[in-house]
Order: structure tokens, then C-alpha cells, then sequence
């Protein structure tokens, strides 16, 4: 078969060339219109359920909400794992299913399931399941401030404003508001005045309820036209609410309206049961955490939304300053990318230079670095087809791959060049098509076999479970395509360039070997004639050598993935469970000054506990402060980097390990408190991996 598919390229020169023309031109455009993230998918087919359920105790949302749902959720199809978080008047279940399991068909799955613990759960009390995203998508945090606004203004604006135009960017999953104050009409019943008038908390109520309702009247048909009928009811100020009718008692043959004003007080104010809190650089703020969808490119989605937010800018309130950058997951995105790419770079013109020394010819160091090309942008075609992401993984892939991308055509290359000039130099020269199409055979069986041997290491990727095997298996398609695509362009586009460009050479006088080559020739047979004649020896230190290794890998430390300089960091503070709001607030703002104490620090953002349907449930005794730094770009030119906290960047920056260090003395200032200082994709791959968001 090989040897069919070598022929029928040689055949068929003219068609080879315009389908490799054909590869480049598709393969760019896909690999253009590939999406960019900073890993593969790895979050599991997860279902999040969240449940508000205001007043109850964690022990009462346990037993009447959390445990209900977990029973019905148990067993169903495909679920792996159903794991729970009971709070303060709020329960979050979350449903893990297999992977590769339908996200919408799961959601289907868990919507019928939940219709049957409707009976089960507590009066007013409604599931709901939380939009599609994972924990992975959470790649910005945006943080509004004022100093003209009250909290419940700026809350206001963040709610009814910003919020709305940011869900609507196609690709944006959830926004998620923390801080300020959420605004309420709040009627402040007085006991005395219900009891004059006989009325009941729950007759207030229904009356409150009530007011607030449009209805419809129908239409009133004219001669020539016809009136819709409206009973606008719906409650726009304090005023209308006070006004609303309550109820009538008669009093000497006269109705007279007993009004909500009359029985209660009726004032606008924040919210009387908040679990969480935002700030800003050490002040008050709302801070906003937005999801993206799955398959989402996070680069382009953070474009979109810094695009909007530039629009936002000039229609609102003076005053109103709103930052973009407390978190971006696509500058790490950016860096790790640049990075990588950076190293393919090295590597392929390593690849180049080897190729040059070693063969000494320009011809065919072409016809062999074409395999690099080809087999990449094949690569990038099959990731479209696949539906997989430019990420670290597989750009690592490739980065492993690259210098083995041209072993196949070197080789067949070599051979043709070889028996081309054996032909030239002989009596009665053979056709060069031939020629060409014996000496590609003679080596596709050499070909063939060394591949196959290098693929085979890599299959075992293809068997690791659950989150390793996610991760890992990009790198492993990344690699072997990239291999497979070599193996065949060496099998046709290369015996087609060198059929066209070999024997057109003025003259093949390249009988001697490059001096690099005649050197490792030289090398090579000292080491035979030191070796071939004590074999023993030489197997006896192989031995000692494997055995030497193996002890060393069994007493090496582990880790799941290397540490990644991300350019944030994540600090978490958490105070004794039970404290008050205000004062893990207060804990916190003291937290957030002593980390912007530290010059490499450009700006902090910080959620103290939880926003209203956040399904991340933490205490109020919880803070997470994420710290962005000063990068080397903005020090060069430090005046045109000032925040608009004043904040200029400095004129050099120390080692980040040192930066990290400092953070952990300053914050263990903090009595009472124990704090983790960790990086914001290293802490959610934690989360994914153990379920909580820990070290460890």
C-alpha cells in the first residue's frame, strides 16, 4: 500500500503540488479561526443548582434542601458525583456527569429530576440551575467605584446598567455582582397601628403584593377606532407603595381606605441580609466576576467585553470610575502562548541551522523543512475538525514534535539524493522518475517503523482518567497528528520536490560528508571500537544505571502541574468562622492596605463572602483578593502607567518569589487570620481537582 501511495504521487506530480497549495491555504485559515486558551476544557459535565432559601440556618438548609435534591439526584444517568455546599439561607448541589456526556441533555436530565422534589421542598422555596460555564471560565473581574455616588447607587448602576450590556456579548455566560448595597422598598411595619385597625402582618403583606401588579382591561371599541384598556399598578416610588390600599372600613355609612402608609413605614433602603462584600484597592466598590461559555475564545471574548466597557465609559455618571483590570485570565493566556510560540521559534530554527550544517545543501534542506509546515498546519485542520483549542498543551505538543517533524523526509531525501547521483555517474542512466520512486521505497519501510516506535510512547496518554487525561490527551493528539502528517508528506510531497528540484542541480559533486558529519562519524567509531569489544561491561553499567534512576524517580517529589508565573496572584483571608460581615470587611480592607504597601503591586480587587445566587458559597469569613502586578513593559516607562488610584509603576521590579514572600510577612500582621497565597488558575485547577479551593 505504501508503495501504491508513493507511485500514485509520482504519477500525479501536478495534482501533489496544487493539493499542497491547497493544505497551506486551508490549513492558515484554520489555524486562524482557532479558538485560544490557556489549557484544554477540564472541567467535568457539571450541572450547578443553586437554591436561595433566606433565614434558614446551615442545619435547617441541609435537612430541608440540600438533602432532598441529593437524594433525587443520586443515581440518575450518567451522574458520577453529587457534592453540596449548605450556607446561610443558600444551598449549591453540584452534578457531575461522565465525560463526554451531552452538557444540555444533562441539564434536561436535572430539570426532571428537580420537578420531582417540588413537593419535598419548604413553601417558596425554588430551585434553579445556574448557566452553562465551569470554573475555568471565570477570565475577568471588573470593579466600579465613585466618589460622587452613594454604595446603593453605584449597585444600582452595576445591576441595571453595566451587567445587562455585558450578558449580552455573544460568548459571556454569567456576570456575577458583589458589593454595594442592593436596593430594596422596605414597608416597616408598626405593631401598635395594626392592632388599631385589626390587620394582620399577613394582611399587610398580601395588600403589598398586590399593589404592585399591571393588568390588562381589554379594548374599548369606538366607531372608527378602538382603546386598549391598561390598570397600571406597578409600584415606581416609595409614594406609590405607601399609597396602596390595604383594606376599607366602614364608618358611618362611609368607606373609608386604610392605606399602607397608615399602618407601616415605607423607606428605601440596602438590603438587611447581606452575605457579601466588594472593595477596591482598600475601598468600597462593586465588583463584578464574569463566566464565559464553553468553547468560547477567551482572548477574543475579553476584546469584546474591554470594547463595551470603553462604550459604557462616556454614558455614565460623572465620577463613575470602572476598572478592567483587577483579573484578566487572557494576559496570561497572552504570555503563556507568546512563550510557547517563542520556543517553537528556537526550535525550528535549531531544526534549520542542524539541517544546513549537517547537509550542506540548499535543495534539499528545503524539500526537508517543508515537512515542518505542512505537518503543522495538518495539524491545526484536524484541531478545527475536533473541535479542540490553541492551549499550552498542545502548542507543547507540537514544541516536542518539531524536531522530529523532519526525520522521515531527511531520510528520504538522503536516499534520493543518493542513488540520483548514483545514476548520474552511471554508464547508462536510469529515467529519473525511477530512480526517485525506487529509492523513496527502499526507505518507507524504515520510515514507517520508526514511526509507528515513537508513536507508541505516546499512546498511553490516551488512558489516563479523569483530569489528568483531560489535560493531557491535547498534547498527545497535538504530537502524534503532527507525527502522522510528517510520515505522510514524506511519502508524497517529498519524492514530488525532490523528482523536481534534485535533478535539475548543475552538477552532484557532494561526495564527502559536511565536516560536522565527518566529526560525529570520527566520535561514533571511537565509541564502537571502545565498546563492541566489552559488552559486558557496558550492559553491567546500563543495568546500574536504569536501577540508579529508578530509586531516584521513586524519591522525587510530586506535583500535578509546575507552577505558573501568571502575572496575578490570588490571596485568600480567612478569619474565624462566625465573625460578622462588617468585621471580616474591616479584616479585609486592612489586608487589601498592607498588600498595596508593596511598590510591585499595581491594583487590588476583593470579594469578602458571597454575591445573591453565587453559586461559589463561601462564609463572610472569607475573603479573596486578587492582586495584580506591574509588569516590565510598564516600567519602562512608568509615568504613562499611573492607576487611577495614583499608583505610578516603579522604576524596577523585584523577583516575584520575593514580591509573594513579602505579601505572606505582611499579612501574617493580621491577628487572627490565616491567609494562602496562591495564583487565580492555580487555585481553580485545585477546585477541580479536589472539589475545594485549597493548596493542597
Amino acid at each position: 500500500m505504501l508503495k501504491a501511495i508513493v507511485r500514485i504521487s509520482l504519477n500525479n506530480r501536478l495534482l501533489v503540488m496544487l493539493a499542497t497549495v491547497a493544505l497551506i491555504v486551508y490549513g492558515m485559515v484554520a489555524a486562524t479561526r482557532l479558538s485560544i486558551d490557556v489549557l484544554p476544557d477540564l472541567n467535568k459535565p457539571t450541572v450547578t443548582i443553586l437554591i436561595e432559601a433566606p433565614g434558614l440556618a446551615p442545619e435547617e438548609v441541609e435537612v430541608l434542601v440540600t438533602y432532598p435534591i441529593e437524594t433525587v439526584m443520586n443515581g440518575a444517568a450518567g451522574v458520577e458525583r453529587v457534592r453540596s455546599v449548605s450556607g446561610i439561607g443558600l444551598s449549591v448541589v453540584y452534578v457531575e456527569f461522565e465525560w463526554g456526556t451531552d452538557i444540555r441533555f444533562n441539564r434536561q436530565m436535572v430539570q426532571e429530576r428537580l420537578n420531582q422534589t417540588a413537593e419535598r421542598l419548604p413553601e417558596g422555596i425554588t430551585p434553579f440551575m445556574a448557566p452553562i460555564s465551569s470554573i475555568m471560565g471565570e477570565i475577568m473581574l471588573v470593579g466600579v467605584t465613585s466618589e460622587t455616588l452613594t454604595p446603593m447607587e453605584v449597585r444600582t448602576l452595576a445591576d441595571w446598567t453595566i451587567r445587562p450590556t455585558l450578558q449580552a456579548i455573544p460568548g459571556v455566560a454569567q456576570v456575577t455582582v458583589m458589593g454595594g448595597e442592593l436596593k430594596q422598598y422596605q414597608v416597616l411595619a408598626d405593631p401598635e397601628k395594626l392592632r388599631i385597625f385589626e390587620l394582620t402582618i399577613a394582611d399587610l403583606r398580601e395588600a403589598v403584593e398586590e399593589s404592585n401588579e399591571n393588568s390588562g382591561g381589554g379594548f374599548i371599541v369606538g366607531e372608527n377606532e378602538e382603546f386598549v384598556v391598561r390598570n397600571l399598578g406597578r409600584v415606581r416610588t416609595v409614594d406609590d407603595l405607601a399609597n396602596a390600599l390595604v383594606v376599607s372600613r366602614i364608618s358611618q355609612g362611609t368607606a373609608v381606605p386604610v392605606r399602607v402608609r397608615d399602618v407601616a413605614r415605607v423607606v428605601e433602603a440596602g438590603s438587611p441580609i447581606k452575605r457579601g462584600e466588594g472593595s477596591m484597592n482598600g475601598r468600597p466598590a462593586v465588583i463584578m466576576a464574569i463566566s464565559k461559555q464553553p468553547h468560547a475564545d477567551t482572548r477574543e471574548l475579553t476584546a469584546q467585553i474591554e470594547e463595551t466597557i470603553e462604550q459604557l465609559r462616556t454614558t455614565l455618571p460623572a465620577g463613575v470610575v470602572i476598572n478592567s483590570e483587577l483579573f484578566r485570565q487572557s494576559q496570561f493566556i497572552g504570555n503563556a502562548i507568546e512563550n510557547v510560540i517563542e520556543a517553537l521559534r528556537d526550535g525550528a530554527i535549531l531544526v534549520v541551522i542542524v539541517l544546513a550544517l549537517f547537509l550542506l545543501n540548499v535543495r534539499t534542506t528545503v524539500i526537508t523543512l517543508m515537512a515542518i509546515p505542512l505537518s503543522l498546519l495538518t495539524t491545526a485542520i484536524v484541531f478545527m475538525i475536533l473541535g479542540e483549542s490553541i492551549n499550552t498543551m498542545t502548542l507543547g505538543g507540537i514544541a516536542v514534535a518539531i524536531g522530529e517533524l523532519v526525520d522521515d523526509a531527511i531520510v528520504g531525501v538522503e536516499n534520493v539524493y543518493r542513488r540520483l547521483r548514483e545514476n548520474q555517474n552511471a554508464t547508462s542512466p536510469r529515467p529519473v522518475l525511477a530512480v526517485v520512486f525506487d529509492a523513496t521505497s527502499e526507505v518507507r519501510g524504515p520510515i514507517v517503523i520508526g514511526t509507528t516506535i515513537v508513536l507508541l510512547v505516546f499512546i498511553p496518554l490516551f488512558a489516563l482518567p479523569g483530569l489528568a487525561g483531560r489535560l493531557f490527551q491535547p498534547l498527545a493528539i497535538a504530537y502524534i497528528v503532527s507525527i502522522l502528517a510528517s510520515m505522510v508528506v514524506s511519502l508524497t510531497v517529498t519524492p514530488v520536490m525532490a523528482f523536481y528540484l534534485l535533478p535539475r542541480m548543475k552538477r552532484m559533486e557532494h561526495t564527502k560528508d559536511s565536516f560536522i558529519l565527518l566529526w560525529c562519524k570520527s566520535l561514533a567509531l571511537r565509541c564502537y571500537n571502545l565498546t563492541l569489544p566489552r559488552p559486558r561491561i557496558v550492559l553491567i553499567i546500563c543495568a546500574v544505571l536504569v536501577v540508579a534512576a529508578g530509586i531516584r524517580v521513586a524519591t522525587m517529589g510530586s506535583e500535578f502541574l509546575p507552577s505558573f508565573n501568571e502575572g496575578t496572584a490570588t490571596v485568600n483571608v480567612l478569619a474565624n468562622p462566625g465573625i460578622s460581615l462588617i468585621e471580616s470587611d474591616r479584616l479585609g480592607t486592612r489586608a487589601e492596605e498592607l498588600i498595596l504597601s508593596i511598590p510591585e503591586v499595581k491594583s487590588t480587587g476583593r470579594r469578602t463572602g458571597r454575591a445573591e445566587q453565587d453559586e461559589h458559597a463561601e462564609g463572610v469569613h472569607y475573603s479573596e483578593i486578587d492582586v495584580d502586578f506591574w509588569t516590565h513593559e510598564e516600567t519602562r516607562r512608568p509615568k504613562e502607567h499611573i492607576t487611577y488610584t495614583g499608583r505610578q509603576a516603579p522604576s524596577a521590579l523585584r523577583p516575584r518569589q520575593v514580591v509573594l514572600a513579602e505579601i505572606r510577612e505582611k499579612l501574617a500582621e493580621l491577628p487572627g487570620v490565616s491567609s494562602n497565597v496562591g495564583q487565580p488558575i492555580s487555585h481553580r485547577i485545585d477546585h477541580l481537582e479536589s472539589g475545594v479551593r485549597a493548596a493542597i
